[in-house]
């Protein structure tokens, strides 16, 4: 899970400043996520969360950050083609702004 990894990664980051091979003022988002399971990876740019559930179940927590949402009622199993590319439409129509704040005025 998540929560696991994080911890994981934590513990990894210790061990390496203790024995000298880390500078724990080095230690930012990139270089913690050097040291997830998913290092070699890009983020998640979108979550599509199934059955109706509004929750991200511990599920890639720190990967997920910036990644858009899109909850649909339909279960995992029953997910069809023509959803995906519906929900794929509506992500490509979303504003991107990574924590970022839009003017509004």
């Amino acid at each position: 899970g998540g929560r696991s990894e994080i911890v994981t990664a934590a513990k990894a980051i210790a061990r390496a400043a203790k024995k000298g091979e880390l500078d724990p003022e080095a230690v930012d988002e990139k270089c913690f996520g050097a040291y997830l399971y998913t290092a070699a990876m890009p983020d998640p740019e979108l979550l599509i969360r199934t059955s109706g559930e509004l929750r991200v179940s511990n599920f890639l927590l720190w990967q997920i950050a910036y990644a858009e949402i899109y909850v649909t009622p339909t279960l995992w199993p029953d997910l069809s083609r023509e959803e995906f590319i519906r929900i794929l439409k509506d992500f490509q129509g979303r504003q991107r702004r990574f924590g970022q704040v839009t003017d509004t005025q």
